[in-house]
């Protein structure tokens, strides 16, 4: 597909470009540029450069060419992680503790990014940086987003242009999309994956030419690979027959593929098979054709953001900017369990715009290998995320194809673009008090320094976790169900990350205590009351 096959600058609202001259002189010699690229549901193992066999070259060669790290984790859901990740707090200090369909009554769960935070883009802003976003929003009242209140938009939130949507899913094919304010129908042979990474593209394009001394600052949200299983044939037909040998054996291959690659310094348990999902050879052969057909669509999505990715390393290349441009990519949970089927159509194997599919448990237990549990919940298959740094100016080249061991969190995105960008964070912005940051800066992984990065903690719908050190507190509370604190367990992460062994009767005191830390840490973000009511429930009884 070429770069450019839809109308994007009708629908981002481009004026026509001018060809210019790039020269490495007139662009940005101090203050990096910083782009923000941010996967949906995709899983820890998917990447090639973490273990996968999905063809994923160019997000591979960032890895190979910077830095990438072993212990990162989110906050095990798109909207809590989004909120989290632009404005370096917990996300209940950004209003974001659950979702956006659903007001639940008090600040920490409004479903509305907070005035009391500030993004990285109204932040990078003040120091001169123009802003700029492409991609999935999702942090904004799903109420007033269909009332077409704007308010808390992206061009609301510090962006100087914004494509994508302000919603959490859509159909690739056919959807609504904005630019900035305006809304549009999407036209012929769209696709949205693309869309996103041309709209980058042209973005960072018009920049260069209009404003080649400044900085930019940009935030890439693929809903790739969210569900629905929507991908382009081409890219299909790459995997026709790649998931034939079924989870069983796919579990294993990327294991030891990622031994191979040095992500992991220790032998380690591989995660049993989930209990819900049965062993492949008991399938029949029309069950395995399905859901290898499932695993394809989904890897041809991952597929499709990595080309796009490729052409805004690129860009980035061609115009002279690559080397003082600093990347980051991760995605926004663990791999997507969720039962999805509401299409007006079942089969995969035709018009696939007019299926509302998933991949299902069944392959997202593949994606997250070795880790057990998935998106929402807080073990490390929901919460662990790949995390690749690319800056050839800002990282040591001898730390090239190297892991950082050290863990870090999502809020440390925003402390890491303050650093580096040497933007100061508000105490005040426009008459609101601004919450403290929470993250610590990654910059001194960059040189191989640590960094001193302290407790990190969760919530999301009563499950509940906090790492420190190496050791690991979690819980799982089951929808409707009340949180237990008999249901705590403990884990030395550092000797079994995969959490096969709960030490929580071995060391009371450890888990007494880490209790303790995580339970002020909830009153200090004021977490409670829980709400475990399932999704449409919350939905319904909504307070906006």
């Amino acid at each position: 597909m070429k770069n450019t096959v839809y109308p994007l600058a009708m629908l981002t609202g481009l004026i026509n470009l001018q060809a210019n001259c790039y020269s490495q002189e007139s662009a940005v010699k101090n203050r990096p540029n910083i782009i923000c690229i941010l996967a949906d549901d995709m899983g820890f193992s998917d990447l090639g450069c973490y273990g996968g066999e999905i063809q994923t070259p160019n997000l591979d060669r960032l890895a190979q060419n910077g830095l990438r790290y072993s212990q990162f984790y989110n906050a095990a859901r798109c909207c809590p992680t989004r909120a989290s990740l632009l404005t370096g707090l917990y996300p209940h200090q950004a209003g974001m503790g659950w979702m956006t369909n659903a007001d639940l009554g008090t600040p920490q769960y409004k479903g509305d990014l907070s005035k009391n935070a500030v993004t990285i883009a109204e932040v990078l802003k003040t120091s001169g940086y123009s802003t700029y976003m492409t991609g999935k929003w999702h942090l904004s009242s799903t109420r007033k987003d269909d009332a077409g209140i704007s308010d808390n938009w992206p061009a609301q939130r510090g962006f100087d242009r914004f494509f994508g949507i302000v919603g959490g899913a859509g159909n690739y094919f056919n959807l609504n999309v904005y630019s900035n304010n305006k809304k549009y129908k999407s036209p012929e042979n769209f696709y949205f994956t693309h869309a996103i990474s041309d709209s980058s593209v042209m973005f960072i394009d018009h920049h260069f030419q209009k404003e080649p001394t400044k900085p930019l600052f940009m935030y890439v949200a693929y809903t790739s690979p969210h569900w629905p299983l929507h991908a382009l044939h081409k890219d299909i037909l790459k995997y026709e027959g790649v998931y034939e040998e079924g989870w069983d054996v796919l579990r294993e291959k990327r294991l030891k593929k990622q031994y191979e690659k040095g992500l992991w310094k220790n032998e380690i348990n591989l995660s049993p098979r989930d209990e819900k999902v049965p062993a492949w050879i008991s399938l029949s052969n029309e069950e395995k054709k399905d859901f290898a057909r499932r695993m394809a669509i989904y890897a041809a999505q991952v597929d499709a953001m990595d080309q796009g990715i490729g052409r805004i390393v690129s860009k980035l290349k061609d115009i002279g900017q690559l080397d003082n441009t600093v990347i980051f990519f991760l995605a926004d949970n663990g791999a997507c369990a969720e039962y999805i089927s509401s299409g007006n159509s079942k089969d995969l194997a035709g018009n696939l715009a007019n299926t509302w599919e998933s991949y299902r448990i069944n392959w997202a237990n593949v994606s997250n290998t070795p880790f057990r549990e998935y998106k929402h919940w807080i073990h490390e298959g929901g919460v662990r995320t790949p995390l690749i740094v690319h800056w050839p100016k800002g990282i040591d080249k001898s730390l090239n194809n190297s892991f950082v061991r050290e863990y870090g969190h999502i809020t440390d995105i925003m402390a890491t673009c303050l650093d580096i960008s040497g933007a100061k964070y508000p105490e005040k912005y426009n008459d609101n008090q601004i919450v403290p940051k929470q993250g610590t800066s990654l910059l001194p992984h960059f040189s191989n320094q640590k960094n001193g990065r302290g407790p990190v903690f969760w919530e999301h719908e009563a499950n509940i976790g906090m790492r420190d050190g190496n050791w690991k507190l979690v819980a799982k509370t089951p929808e409707n169900g009340t949180f237990n604190p008999a249901n705590l367990e403990l884990y030395n992460i550092l000797e079994d990350p995969t959490e096969l062994n709960n030490l929580a009767g071995v060391y009371q005191v450890k888990l007494d205590s880490m209790f303790k830390a995580w339970e002020a840490w909830a009153q200090y973000v004021q977490i409670y009351p829980f709400d475990t009511r399932e999704y449409n429930v919350r939905t319904k009884a909504s307070k906006q």
